[in-house]
């Protein structure tokens, strides 16, 4: 299965694609989508970028599926409400191109990838490039999209399953006093 992996950002989105037979990983791009060519008040044409940039990506590359980081909140709200933009526009150009579509936290990637979710970049870059035989380091964007390509290969396999033999269920949320379906 080939798999796309989406590390999403406002001036530098990472996208990495890997082959998934079985418990085999094979590299087979990555790179990054920058948009730090506009002025930082341009948001409509920085997304324009990131939605064409991935919808080139997965029309080169013809992944089965694709995996996107979910964002974090930062201490800053305007800086997560970009980000979350961002997201939207590379989810937006997957959703399009008629990819089903993962998602997974930093933690989830970094615990997949390294083994301890407190990982720093640097161990995902030394990981990622073990974990496919790379020749070098793949930059820090790049990387984090490979970590959640091999994050959507370990765990997607196993998610199918589960889901093939358990009937997903609506549950009820405690906190609320009469519950809250989801």
């Amino acid at each position: 299965m080939r798999i796309l992996g989406i590390d999403p950002g406002l001036r530098t989105t990472g996208f990495g694609v890997i082959e998934s037979a079985g418990a085999k990983l094979h590299y087979i791009a990555s790179g990054t989508i920058r948009t730090d060519a506009l002025p930082n008040g341009d948001l409509p044409g920085r997304l324009k970028i990131i939605f064409e940039g991935v919808r080139e990506v997965a029309a080169r590359y013809q992944p089965q599926c694709a995996a996107v980081e979910i964002v974090f909140v930062n201490v800053n709200p305007q800086s997560t409400l970009l980000l979350g933009q961002a997201r939207g526009a590379a989810l937006a150009a997957l959703v399009s191109a008629g990819l089903p579509v993962s998602e997974y936290t930093a933690l989830q990637m970094k615990k997949a990838v390294v083994g301890h979710g407190q990982a720093r970049k640097e161990q995902v870059q030394a990981m990622v490039a073990r974990l496919l035989a790379l020749p070098g380091e793949p930059g820090k964007d790049a990387a984090d999209a490979l970590g959640i390509a091999v994050c959507q290969a370990h765990a997607g396999a196993s998610l199918a399953a589960i889901a093939a033999v358990t009937p997903l269920a609506r549950r009820a949320h405690a906190q609320y006093r009469r519950g809250r379906g989801y």
